[in-house]
């Protein structure tokens, strides 16, 4: 039965993917998942990590950024490619999500000099840090590998992180002074001899992403322990947005 939501699941991200403009609705991906809307709309979310509408946009504002970074086309021109009527509302997801403007992402050239973060004062945090250790696969080459760590309210990382490290490669970690809250911890990683490593794609084998949680950050004595173990990332992963910086 989970192969079967998996190949359902699957079905409609490749759809997706093959036409961002078309203007999908949940009605026609369930249609195309060959579920009823209520049930396809639990099952994309627990494959995926989101619902069905967040993944689109997820998808739109990923080929958006290749679009910037292989094209000429201009912002309006992209705008409408993949799928927004309104450059206003297409720039501010793109800004929310990637952490700097379309024409911004674009100048640096896909990388940003450091990590866009939320910030949040926490004057006296409940516990002083998050702290683990990052374990890649025993089969990779973990000594080439950049990762990026960071806290998110969701299970994938969309928007920007409360607090992040970059790693040079898979090992411990420190998250400090988290904020209250629910949270996860999630990681990203690529080969540091690829040029373009931080630019997320789906498809690309080199990639991999960790996760724990959800966390609940609350008053406690130390700090909060949370190993996070890489796995080879997959079409029903969804891009990572967020722009992140070249070391």
């Amino acid at each position: 039965m989970e192969d079967s939501i998996q190949r359902a699941v699957g079905r409609v991200i490749e759809a997706i993917r093959e036409d961002l403009a078309e203007q999908h609705t949940v009605d026609g991906m369930a249609k195309t998942a060959m579920f009823s809307k209520f049930h396809f709309t639990r099952i994309f979310q627990r494959t995926t990590g989101i619902s069905p509408g967040r993944f689109l946009m997820v998808m739109r504002l990923h080929r958006a950024k290749q679009l910037l970074l292989s094209t000429s086309l201009s912002v309006t021109e992209i705008t409408h490619e993949v799928g927004y009527a309104s450059v206003g509302t297409f720039s501010s997801r793109f800004s929310s999500s990637v952490g700097v403007s379309p024409s911004t992402f674009r100048r640096l050239g896909g990388v940003t000099p450091q990590v866009p973060i939320d910030h949040r004062s926490v004057p006296q945090p409940p516990v002083p840090a998050i702290q683990g250790t990052v374990h890649a696969p025993e089969s990779d080459r973990a000594g080439e590998r950049m990762v990026f760590v960071g806290l998110f309210r969701d299970p994938v990382p969309l928007g920007r992180p409360v607090r992040c490290t970059v790693l040079e490669r898979p090992g411990p970690y420190r998250l400090e002074s988290p904020p209250p809250g629910q949270w996860y911890v999630l990681a990203y990683s690529r080969t540091r001899d690829k040029q373009s490593y931080w630019r997320a794609n789906p498809e690309d084998q080199d990639a991999l992403i960790g996760a724990h949680g959800p966390l609940t950050i609350c008053r406690r004595p130390g700090s909060m322990e949370a190993d996070l173990h890489l796995r080879r990332m997959t079409p029903l992963d969804p891009p990572i947005l967020l722009a992140l910086p070249v070391h």
